[in-house]
Order: C-alpha cells, then structure tokens, then sequence
C-alpha cells in the first residue's frame, strides 16, 4: 500500500495508523494481547491511571535502511526500562518478550508508514501502562492496560540538527529529591509543562531543570538529557537519581568512549562549571541530539561552540549514532533488532 505522506515535512504529531497492540492485565497475569484498529482506550472513569497517576511510558523509534529493513534501537533497554518504572509505581512488570513481542507486532502492522530510507524521519513507537478497574481509594489498581501505537515523526526540534538556545528554570522543578524522576512517568512531564511554556514565550527551546535538593547542578534539557564536552576532550552527563536514565545517553556514553576515544563519565554538573564545556548537547529518543548554543542561567549568558553552527566532537557523536540506527554504521553487539 502506498501512503500519501511528506515525509521529509513531518512534525513531531499524532497520527491514527490503523493498528495498535492492545494487552490486559487481570487476575494476576497478562493474557496473550492482540493488534485492534480502535483507538481509543476503554476503562472505568474511576482508573487509578487518571485519579492518581499509576502509569508509566515508554518512547523507540522504528527506522527504515538503505535496503528497504526495518530494525529498532535497543528495544530490550526501553523493556528493562518500563519494567523499573512499573516496580516504582507498584504495577506489574510487563516481561521484555512480550513488550518486544508487541513493538514489533505493531511496526509490521504498520509497515507502510516506517518512512523511507534519506527522508530524516522515522516510525515512533509509544508502549503506555495504566492501572486502569474501579478504584477510588489511593492504592495500586489490581487491573491494567499495555498497549503499544505509533506514528510517523520528523524532527522534535523545529530545524532538525541546528544549535538551540536554552534557559535554566530556578521557579520550577520536575521531581522531587526522591520521587518519580528517574522513572518515566507522566507527572514528571505535567510538572514541566509550565516551564516549558515559560521559556519557549521568552523566546528559548525549553527550560533546563537544577537538581530539586540544592537548585545548584544541571539535570535535564526540557524533556531530554543533558551532555557536554569539556575543553579537555571529556564527555559528561549528569548523574543523579532524579535523572530520567536516558537510553540515548548511555549509547552516547558508549559511542564517545569506545568510537570517539574520549573518556566519558556520569558526574555532578555544576551550573557554576558551565564553562568548562566548549559543546553542549541535549539527546533523547525523541530529540536525538540537538546542539546546545546557550544557556541562560538568570546571571550569565553560556555561549558555547557557536549560536549557529553544529560542533565537531556532537557532529561526529551524531553520525556515528543515527548511522547504527540506520543501519549505515555497524553496530555494538545487540543493539539493532531486525523487524522480519
């Protein structure tokens, strides 16, 4: 079947494809799961899901080859992932067979709408969990909802690979010290929204949050990790347990340690360190990466590499890491799974 889709003009929006993975969990165990057309999901107005925030989510990417495959990126990390989130909001795991098993039921589903090989943009992948069942109290849900739909997508960033300017929020934060960010669930991104809002009126990409404790070490870039490059040739991100582990953030540890030689390393970022760093970087599924130009710290205006141009150590970071998902650079053992 041929769609009639601009791929190369895509956004970052919903689309109805016509088939998304739909399991239920229930007396204690999941059954089998199937692929539906309806989406729209069926559960009593009483869900723990929407009282009380039980759920948890996850976000891949489908990606079509030069030769026509279709392969995912490390989709046993997004499981093992979804898996921890689940443990914190006591809801049950979701086994990485079957969310695998799922992920690729619903790229072959939707197969046609995987976007051609050059064209920048892939199939996104959303798995969602939620304690769904009659429920008023505020205690776990004893039902609950997996199901896995996806879209087409083009950049997350307006612009694709093109240095972005960012301001550090000092009036918000997205989780407490020791809540919920380090797991990926959606009141961390209801708490962000105000922010983002906020700097994206003053004229920013997103706002960038401070550890909640101390408001004295960066965390995250909006909806994304943070990286950088120091003019000693180290890469850094961040480390905290309110850190959202991103999988795109220890591939990148990955790839600059053992592609690039630098050394790379989880450590505390200090916002009054932000000079050390001659490349800043935010990277997520969705953002992949996007070059930092400048921070806006309340006192001092960062200016990094250049406000216009992408730097040399996040250009090669970049190829090396859209080239594995690809399929155009080889990749570590067992990071692509080949869609059949």
């Amino acid at each position: 079947m041929t769609v009639d889709i601009d791929w190369e003009n895509l956004g970052f929006e919903y689309q109805n494809l016509p088939f998304r993975y739909l399991s239920y969990y229930k007396d204690g165990k999941w059954d089998e799961g199937k692929l539906t057309g309806d989406n729209q999901l069926h559960f009593s107005e009483s869900s723990p899901a929407l009282h009380y925030g039980q759920q948890g989510f996850e976000g891949l990417k489908a990606y079509r080859t030069k030769t026509g495959e279709i392969q995912l990126f490390r989709p046993d990390m997004n499981a093992k992932r979804l898996q921890k989130t689940a443990h914190k909001l006591c809801m049950p795991e979701v086994p990485t067979e079957k969310f695998i098993d799922a992920v690729m039921q619903v790229v072959k589903a939707n197969a046609d709408y995987v976007p051609p090989y050059g064209t920048g943009a892939t199939l996104y992948i959303r798995p969602l969990l939620i304690g769904i069942g009659d429920v008023i109290g505020v205690r776990p849900a004893t039902e609950y909802i997996f199901t896995v739909f996806a879209m087409p997508v083009g950049a997350y960033f307006k612009g694709g690979l093109v240095p972005s300017k960012f301001v550090i929020s000092r009036d918000y934060d997205r989780a407490a010290p020791l809540g919920t960010g380090g797991s990926k669930v959606g009141g961390n991104y209801a708490a962000s929204l105000q922010a983002e809002i906020e700097a994206k009126n003053a004229g920013y990409a997103d706002a960038i949050y401070l550890d909640p404790a101390t408001h004295t070490k960066i965390e995250e870039v909006g909806a994304a990790n943070f990286f950088g490059i120091t003019k000693e040739g180290e890469f850094v991100t961040p480390l905290s347990p309110s850190i959202l582990p991103s999988i795109t953030k220890y591939s990148l540890l990955y790839l600059a340690q053992h592609r690039l030689g630098l050394k790379a390393t989880e450590k505390e970022v200090y916002v009054k360190d932000l000079d050390q760093f001659a490349e800043v970087g935010a990277c997520g599924t969705a953002a992949i990466i996007t070059p930092v130009a400048s921070i806006d710290d309340g006192k001092t205006h960062h200016v990094f590499y250049s406000e216009t141009e992408v730097a040399p150590t996040i250009r090669r970071l970049y190829d090396e890491l859209v080239g594995i998902q690809f399929g155009d650079v080889k990749a570590p053992e067992g990071w692509i799974y080949k869609v059949q």
